[in-house]
C-alpha cells in the first residue's frame, strides 16, 4: 500500500529515460511511495531528434510556450497532480514557469517539497550575470537538488544549497542492456556489418547523437575527409537525426566519400553492433550522455575541449579513456589517424573505458535518485 506520492516532471520523455523511470518507480514502490511521471513536449532542436519514448502510466501535460525577450518560456499545467503529492521533482531551468508558484506555495502554505534535477551550471551557452544570479536563486530555494555530476553538486553548494541536501546521481543510461547486447554480437554479424558498409577493421569510427549545431556536424564531416586522406580505408559511420541531417546525407552521397549514414538508432542491439564494428567514437561537438555509451562499449572518444559540452564530459579523461584534441579539423584528423595507427595506445584507452564504465549505469543512477527522494520524504531511516 502506498502512503506517499512523488511527482516527477521532465521537460519531455526521451527514449533513453524510460528504463530509468521504470526502475525508479519500482524502487520507490517497494518503500510505499507512488511515483507519477508527467512530462511536457520537446521543443526546438529536441523535437527534431525524434527520440520520444513511451512509459506506462506516464502523463502528457498540457504545455504552452511564450517568447519573452528572445527566450522561450514554458508553462505546464500540473493542476491537482502537484496538490496531491508530497514532493515534486522539476527540471532545473529558469524557463519552467510552473516552478515559481510551487516554490512560493512550499514556503508560504506548506505545499509539497520542491526538488530540482539538473546540470547545476549552464553548459550550453554563456550566461549573463543577471541570468546566472536568477538560476542561483532558483536553485537555493529548492528543498533538494539532484545533480547530474559532482561538478553540478559543487555548483549547487556555491549557489547556497546546503551540501547535505544535494544528491549526485551520476547521470547515465541503461548500460546493462547495452553491454549485454555487446556481448551477444557474433563474429559473423561483425563481418556482415563491415561488408555492408565498406568498413575496415582498425580504420573505422562512428558518431552517434543529434545532428544539430551543438554537435559541430560540419567540423565532423570535414575531419572525416581529412582523416581518410591520412589513413586510406578510413570510414566514419554516422547514426542520428536532427536539423543538420541533410549535411550528412549529402556527404554520404558524394562519390568516394568516407561517410556512411545509418539514420537514427535507439535500440541497444544496433548501438552495440555499431560500437563493436568501429574503433573510436568521434564527437568534436557537445559531449553528453554519449560518454556513457562510449564507456559501456569500451570505445574511446575523440573530442575537443572547447565545445558546449554537457556535464557528462566530466566522465572523460584525456589520455586515459579519451583523446581531447585542441585545434581545428586538421589537428582533429591527425589525432584520430594517429590513434587508429597506434594500436597499443588504442587498446590501453579501451581497457580504461571498460574499467571506468562500472561507475556509470542506469541501475546505480536510479538507486541514488531513490535514496535522495526517500530522504526528502523522511523515509530514509
Amino acid at each position: 500500500m502506498t502512503s506517499r506520492r512523488v511527482l516527477i516532471v521532465p521537460p519531455y520523455l526521451p527514449e533513453y529515460r524510460v528504463t530509468f523511470f521504470e526502475r525508479l518507480t519500482s524502487r520507490m514502490r517497494d518503500h510505499g511511495v507512488a511515483v507519477t511521471v508527467a512530462h511536457g513536449s520537446p521543443t526546438g532542436s529536441l523535437a527534431r531528434r525524434g527520440d520520444t519514448g513511451s512509459l506506462s502510466g506516464a502523463l502528457a501535460l498540457p504545455q504552452r510556450a511564450f517568447r519573452v525577450g528572445g527566450r522561450t518560456l514554458l508553462w505546464r499545467n500540473l493542476g491537482e497532480l502537484a496538490r496531491r503529492c508530497d514532493a515534486v521533482v522539476l527540471e532545473q531551468a529558469l524557463r519552467n514557469l510552473e516552478a515559481y508558484p510551487l516554490l512560493v506555495r512550499a514556503r508560504l502554505h506548506g505545499g509539497p517539497a520542491v526538488c530540482l534535477w539538473g546540470h547545476g551550471g549552464t553548459y550550453t551557452h554563456r550566461q549573463r550575470a543577471a541570468e546566472r544570479a536568477a538560476k542561483d536563486a532558483l536553485t537555493r530555494r529548492a528543498d533538494w537538488f539532484f545533480a547530474y555530476t559532482k561538478g553540478g553538486a559543487r555548483y549547487a553548494v556555491r549557489a547556497g544549497m546546503p551540501a547535505d541536501r544535494v544528491t549526485v546521481v551520476r547521470n547515465s543510461v541503461d548500460t546493462t542492456a547495452l553491454q549485454a547486447a555487446l556481448a551477444q554480437v557474433t563474429p559473423q554479424q561483425l563481418r556482415d556489418f563491415r561488408a555492408r558498409h565498406g568498413l575496415t577493421a582498425g580504420r573505422s569510427a562512428f558518431f552517434m547523437g543529434g545532428l544539430d549545431t551543438p554537435k559541430r556536424i560540419p567540423f565532423l564531416l570535414a575531419a572525416a575527409e581529412l582523416t581518410a586522406r591520412r589513413l586510406p580505408g578510413f570510414r566514419l559511420v554516422v547514426a542520428g537525426d536532427g536539423a543538420q541531417r541533410r549535411l550528412v546525407e549529402e556527404a554520404a552521397a558524394r562519390p568516394g566519400t568516407p561517410v556512411v549514414y545509418l539514420g537514427p538508432i535507439q535500440d541497444a542491439r544496433r548501438k552495440a553492433l555499431l560500437g563493436a564494428a568501429c574503433d573510436v567514437l568521434l564527437m568534436p561537438g557537445a559531449v553528453g550522455l554519449v560518454a556513457v555509451d562510449a564507456l559501456a562499449l569500451s570505445t574511446p572518444v575523440v573530442t575537443t575541449p572547447d565545445a558546449a559540452h554537457g556535464p557528462e564530459f566530466e566522465y572523460l579523461e584525456e589520455g586515459r579513456n579519451a583523446r581531447v584534441v585542441l585545434g581545428d579539423e586538421s589537428e582533429f584528423a591527425d589525432a584520430t589517424a594517429a590513434l587508429l595507427i597506434e594500436r597499443t595506445r588504442l587498446e590501453a584507452l579501451r581497457r580504461a573505458c571498460q574499467e571506468d564504465s562500472v561507475q556509470y549505469s542506469g541501475e546505480a543512477m536510479s538507486a541514488r535518485f531513490a535514496e535522495g527522494l526517500l530522504t526528502v520524504l523522511g523515509l530514509d531511516s
